[in-house]
């Protein structure tokens, strides 16, 4: 089962997507089993990290913003190799394991859209897949 979601996001953000992902999961009545969530986009990413806390949100822009600065030598003709680069870091995509028809997540994790190359209309999708051996 696949469900794809929209969002409209910010020149740069995180976007907690925890809840897409767990009526995905409750929809398709799977008990055991994984679910990926997919970004289809070179300048965004997904990534599971703390919930808990919006400073660690912020934290993590600030610190991809100074590892990936923009830089004048930089030769993309879209002026966003940066967020290209952010987007690779991060990746495209997490796979989280399902049991009891739940996301086995930490007590503190969540899972977060990363925009970096934004204001956008963004895409992302979940798949969820149940385990063969039931």
């Amino acid at each position: 089962m696949t469900r794809e979601f929209t969002l409209r996001t910010e020149y740069e953000g995180m976007y907690d997507v925890t809840a897409q992902l767990c009526q995905v999961i409750r929809e398709s009545g799977v008990q055991s089993g994984i679910a990926a969530v997919y970004c289809p986009h070179t300048t965004a990413g997904i990534t599971i990290n703390e919930n808990a806390d919006p400073d660690v949100q912020h934290d993590l822009l600030l610190g991809l913003r100074e590892a990936f600065p923009d830089r004048a030598a930089f030769r993309h003709g879209e002026g966003n190799s940066a967020a290209h680069l952010k987007s690779s870091c991060v990746g495209a995509s997490q796979i989280v394991l399902i049991e009891d028809g739940r996301p086995l997540l930490g007590t503190w994790q969540g899972v977060y859209f990363c925009e970096f190359d934004g204001p956008r209309t963004r895409r992302f999708s979940v798949k969820v897949m149940q385990d063969s051996n039931i």
